[in-house]
């Protein structure tokens, strides 16, 4: 059994933050949220991985996972460059494949419960693709099921009037027949192969198509929202109090987890928050939901439910609520009557 890891894609709706890396490596509590992905792969049993790699810095991502031996799995590459469809990264991994089943796991999804018990529905059934399906308010942004009674009649990707409310999450099992399913595939009207359109012609062609609904939350990250409340998710569920760096004069209450040669001075967190290594927090308030990453300064302001990367500075803000701030961002009171910004391209602000 393999597993494939897309990490491609503009991320379009983050940006400026993807000008200078891939959505996927963005942290939820210190951490790349396509590492959570290759975590549940290795949860689930399995150890060979390939990645397949998009057009937004991909050197970022090999230089973040390497051969994978760090994370005792075994990590190949392919690259798709432009975004011409999931069925299509998924026809590069043939030759790294081979003749074994895989699951084909998005870089950008997240579930609560992983999936090894949806891989063990797949085996024991031994079917030729089995989907995982959850119910959302929107179904239009999806692919989504339609059901004949309790048959799995078809799929249909973003429709105009689904057929139903349950869509398709970004975990899939395939056996390799899969691979010959594609090549009869012609591109869509957005120009990309779909693993819709696959999965279609599989059931059409009398091949077993399982599914399961997942149970717990499911979240696919692509808005700046949706990576805030993966944030406070994963830090409610998964922190634990653990305190490597220094207090002084200072409390850190509740489940907090501080790095090494961190410092708290003067100053409160509540967690669950998570606060990297090399960090100065002076004269502040780190509330709820807060993660914040390696080298960064706060001094005199207010944080709850953000998420700060690496080397940031925060200086004399009252309230900063709700954010996601980039890498070596400087956020600070300029004691003006003014308002100075220096904003990318796409960018949102709230003053």
């Amino acid at each position: 059994m393999k597993g494939i890891i897309l990490h491609g894609g503009a991320g379009t709706r983050l940006r400026p933050l993807t000008f200078s890396g891939p959505k996927q490596l963005i942290p939820v509590a210190n951490k790349p949220i396509s590492q959570y992905v290759l975590e549940d792969l290795k949860n689930a049993g399995i150890e060979d991985v390939v990645i397949v790699l998009g057009e937004t810095f991909p050197e970022l991502v090999q230089q973040h996972y390497g051969d994978g031996s760090r994370f005792n799995v075994c990590i190949k590459y392919v690259f798709q460059g432009k975004p011409l469809g999931i069925a299509h990264a998924v026809s590069l991994c043939r030759d790294l494949v081979g003749d074994d089943s895989f699951v084909l796991y998005l870089g950008d999804n997240l579930l609560q419960h992983g999936i090894r018990r949806y891989l063990e529905i797949f085996l024991e059934g031994n079917f030729d693709a089995f989907i995982l399906l959850k119910e959302v308010d929107d179904p239009t942004k999806f692919g989504v099921a339609k059901f004949e009674g309790n048959r799995l009649a078809g799929l249909v990707e973003k429709p105009k009037v689904p057929p139903s409310r349950y869509a398709l999450v970004g975990v899939y099992f395939f056996k390799p027949i899969v691979f010959e399913i594609i090549k009869g595939l012609k591109p869509s009207w957005r120009g990309e192969l779909e693993i819709t359109d696959a999965l279609q012609l599989m059931l059409e062609g009398g091949y077993t198509v399982g599914y399961s609904f997942v149970e717990g939350w499911w979240l696919d990250t692509g808005k700046k929202d949706d990576i805030l409340y993966a944030n406070a998710l994963i830090l409610d569920g998964h922190i634990e109090r653990e305190i490597l760096g220094t207090l002084i004069e200072s409390r850190a209450e509740g489940r907090v987890s501080m790095g090494e040669d961190s410092k708290l001075v003067n100053s409160t967190i509540r967690g669950p928050a998570i606060v990297g290594k090399n960090c100065i927090i002076q004269k502040s308030f780190i509330g709820p939901y807060t993660s914040i990453g390696d080298g960064v300064e706060i001094s005199n302001s207010s944080i709850e439910n953000s998420i700060i990367l690496n080397n940031v500075t925060v200086k004399d803000i009252d309230r900063l609520e709700d954010s996601l701030v980039g890498k070596n961002a400087k956020v600070s009171k300029n004691n003006m009557n003014a308002v100075k910004l220096h904003v990318g391209d796409y960018s949102e602000v709230e003053i």
